[in-house]
C-alpha cells in the first residue's frame, strides 16, 4: 500500500525561530517517517516582501541546512526550491482563470491589509498568494498538508479551486487535498508573553550560539513577584517554554518549586536555557558544518527539484489536455 503524500513549504525570510521549529519544522520532519513527504522552499512567495536577491538565496540555503540539521533524509524526502520547477506559475495561471475576486478578498493576509489600510499600495502577489499556494499543493497531488487551526483556510481555498477546475474541466483533472491539522501544535509564547513573531520582535532564533541563546532567555518577561513569593506555573512564560524542552521530571520539579516558594525567575530562566541548550547543541553542530558546504546544499536541491519536477510534469500535461492548452500529445 503507496503511502500518502504529504506537502509542507517554507519562507526564505531569515533564521527560523522556537516557533518555527516546534510548529512545522519538528512535524514536517517527523512525517517523514509516515508519509511520502515533499517540502520546498517558498522563494516565489518570499518576493511579496524581500527584494534583496543574495538574501533571498543565502536564506534559501540556510534553511536547507535547517532541515538536514533537524533530521531531514534527502533520500527519503523530496527537497527542492519552489522557482525551480517553473510548472507551479503555468498551475498558477489556469487557477487564477477560474478563481473569483471575491475568493481571494476573503483570504486573512488581504483581510490584514484592508484592516490596516494598505490594500492599495500591497503588490497583487499578495493578493494571489493564495493561487500559487494552491498551485503549489495541487501540483504534486498532494493528499494532505500539513497546518495548524489558523492555516486551515490555505487548504479550504485550494480544495474550491480544484474542484471549480474538475466542474469546468472533468473529474479528475486536479486532486483535491486534505488539511492535516496538528492538534498538538500550540502557539509558541515569545519573550514578551505575545505569540512568537518577528513582527514583534519577540523571538529567540534557533540556532543562537550558548551564550546569545541565555540573554534571549534571560528577556522573557515575567511579573514582579519576588524570590520567596508563591508563583503559578500555569501564568508563566518561561514554565510555558520549559515544558516544551523539559523531561517530564524537571518540569514536574519546577512546578513544585514555583508552588512552594523561595525559586525565583532567574532559577527558572537558567533551568530552560540549560534545557533548550541541550536539545539544541547536537543541531546546531550539525547546522554550522552542512551551511558552510554550500556545493552540497545546491547538489540536494538539484536532485529534490528533478525529483519533483518528475511529479509534477505529468499532472500539469493532465490539466494542460483538460483545459485544451498547449499542443495535442
Amino acid at each position: 500500500m503507496s503511502r500518502k503524500r504529504s506537502l509542507s513549504g517554507i519562507k526564505p525570510t531569515g533564521m527560523p525561530h522556537l516557533g518555527n521549529y516546534l510548529g512545522m519544522i519538528r512535524p514536517a520532519v517527523d512525517l517523514q517517517e509516515t508519509h511520502d513527504a515533499f517540502y520546498f522552499i517558498a522563494d516565489l512567495h518570499s518576493l511579496t516582501s524581500t527584494h534583496d536577491p543574495a538574501m533571498l538565496r543565502e536564506h534559501g540555503y540556510d534553511i536547507t541546512a535547517i532541515f538536514l540539521a533537524f533530521g531531514l533524509d534527502p533520500a527519503r524526502s523530496v527537497f527542492w526550491r519552489q522557482s525551480d520547477v517553473p510548472e507551479v506559475t503555468e498551475l498558477t495561471w489556469v487557477l487564477s482563470c477560474v478563481t473569483s475576486m471575491g475568493m481571494l478578498e476573503r483570504a486573512h493576509a488581504w483581510k490584514a491589509a484592508k484592516d490596516r489600510g494598505d490594500e492599495g499600495s500591497e503588490p497583487h502577489g499578495l493578493f494571489a498568494y493564495p493561487v500559487l499556494m494552491a498551485a503549489d499543493i495541487l501540483l504534486y497531488d498532494s493528499d494532505v498538508v500539513p497546518v495548524g487551526k489558523d492555516q486551515i483556510q490555505h487548504v479550504e481555498m485550494t480544495r474550491d479551486m480544484a474542484e471549480k477546475v474538475n466542474r469546468i474541466f472533468g473529474d479528475g483533472t486536479l486532486k483535491l487535498p486534505r488539511a492535516l491539522v496538528r492538534e498538538e501544535v500550540q502557539t509558541i509564547i515569545g519573550t514578551d508573553g505575545r505569540k512568537m513573531s518577528k513582527s514583534y520582535g519577540n523571538t529567540i532564533p534557533v540556532f543562537l550560539p550558548a551564550k546569545k541563546l541565555r540573554k534571549a532567555i534571560m528577556k522573557i518577561e515575567t511579573d514582579s513577584k519576588e524570590l520567596e513569593d508563591v508563583k503559578d506555573p500555569d501564568t508563566c512564560n518561561v514554565v510555558t517554554l520549559y515544558r516544551l524542552f523539559g523531561m517530564p521530571d524537571e518540569v514536574a520539579e519546577m512546578e513544585a518549586n514555583y508552588r512552594a516558594g523561595g525559586y525565583g525567575y532567574g532559577h527558572a530562566k537558567q533551568a530552560l536555557f540549560e534545557a533548550m541548550d541541550r536539545h539544541l547543541a547536537g543541531p546546531r553542530e550539525r547546522f554550522l558544518a552542512f551551511r558552510k558546504d554550500e556545493d552540497t546544499l545546491e547538489d540536494i536541491l538539484r536532485d529534490g527539484e528533478a525529483r519533483a519536477r518528475e511529479v509534477a510534469l505529468p499532472i500539469l500535461e493532465r490539466v494542460r489536455t483538460a483545459t485544451g492548452i498547449g499542443r495535442p500529445r
